[in-house]
């Protein structure tokens, strides 16, 4: 029985237990999307001490036109590669292996930050937040430059020492728009059924394993349900796992789409236990878990339960530094007096 303390691999990568800190987004990178002093600061506080199985970044645009909002990372060109050095070091200094989350906002953008129309699979308003912009069709050539920014971006990321990369299809950003039927209303080989709406994703993780290798693992963040009418369904969902399962993903981590990593009635801990148990019942590679879990005993819980192989922690270490350190010394504390 898996324990908070078991280790297990995401494809060649051991991780060391299954507290994993999840991407948070912290608008403390430049202008430009460089890395800077704050930012550094700011993971190595919450890394110190390395009690982290596994840290995955904040998102970062893979191009210009994909940034979803100012001072976001950029992993766009190679000018940030030294920068990206610097965050991978000092995370990996505090005894942390460390995944760089890879993202176009699509349509969960705006004109003002990206200087131009927002795209998207179709002119279709994004219903993830408040006063979003009609964006402009992505004719296909463009979709193949996105796919190409995605694998370009990861190899900076394995350039610059990750030890993987995550590709971000969840909360209502442009992977997550092809995948949702609400956003998805193309009639080409992109669109139509689960096999259509994930074409592009299969697309993303082949050139991704092609210009990284095979030794260097790829997550997937899958938006596993949009909790809106005429969303993305649990079977179709499970489709997608397995798909992305059969073409190569390395670990599949479970978060919330149009409705982005929150649901109604959100006070219960693991807001979306069910997709996830649902999607690690499919698969066999490795499922993370994240969205409203705020205890150790909580996540304990559910790798009893076997919802899911790893459990991110998210607004509890955003604002105490501390609580990881403090959950693990306590979960050791506990197992000896077992």
């Amino acid at each position: 029985m898996a324990r908070i303390t078991t280790p297990l691999k995401i494809g060649n990568l051991e991780l060391t237990n299954r507290l994993i800190m999840p991407p948070m987004a912290t608008s403390k990178a430049g202008a430009q999307g460089e890395i800077t002093p704050t930012l550094l600061q700011y993971y190595d506080e919450k890394t110190h001490g390395g009690y982290f199985g596994m840290v995955i970044t904040e998102h970062t645009f893979v191009s210009t036109d994909g940034k979803s909002n100012f001072n976001q990372i950029s992993s766009a060109d190679n000018s940030m590669l030294s920068g990206l050095c610097q965050l991978s070091n000092i995370i990996h200094n505090n005894g942390c292996p460390v995944i760089l989350q890879l993202n176009h906002a699509g349509s969960g953008t705006k004109t003002n930050v990206i200087a131009s129309q927002p795209v998207a699979p179709s002119a279709v308003i994004n219903p993830s937040k408040a006063d979003m912009e009609l964006p402009r069709e992505l004719k296909c050539d463009e979709i193949e430059k996105i796919v190409s920014d995605f694998a370009n971006a990861a190899l900076r990321g394995k350039q610059a020492g990750f030890n993987g990369v995550e590709i971000h299809s969840c909360h209502g950003y442009l992977l997550n728009q092809f995948l949702s039927p609400l956003t998805n209303r193309r009639t080409d080989e992109y669109g139509g059924n689960i096999k259509g709406r994930i074409h592009v994703h299969l697309q993303v993780l082949r050139a991704v394993r092609k210009t990284v290798g095979n030794d260097f693992p790829i997550l997937f963040r899958l938006g596993a349900t949009d909790n809106m009418e005429g969303g993305l369904s649990l079977d179709d969902c499970i489709m997608a796992a397995k798909e992305l399962e059969n073409e190569g993903a390395d670990m599949l981590d479970i978060s919330g789409g149009m409705c982005r990593y929150t649901v109604p009635d959100s006070e219960n801990s693991g807001y979306f236990i069910k997709q996830a148990k649902a999607v690690k019942g499919a698969v066999s590679i490795p499922v993370m878990l994240t969205g409203g879990i705020r205890t150790i005993e909580t996540a304990e819980l559910l790798l009893q339960n076997n919802v899911s192989d790893f459990i991110g922690v998210g607004r509890p270490v955003f604002n105490d530094s501390t609580w990881v350190k403090n959950a693990i010394i306590k979960f050791d504390s506990e197992t000896e007096n077992e």
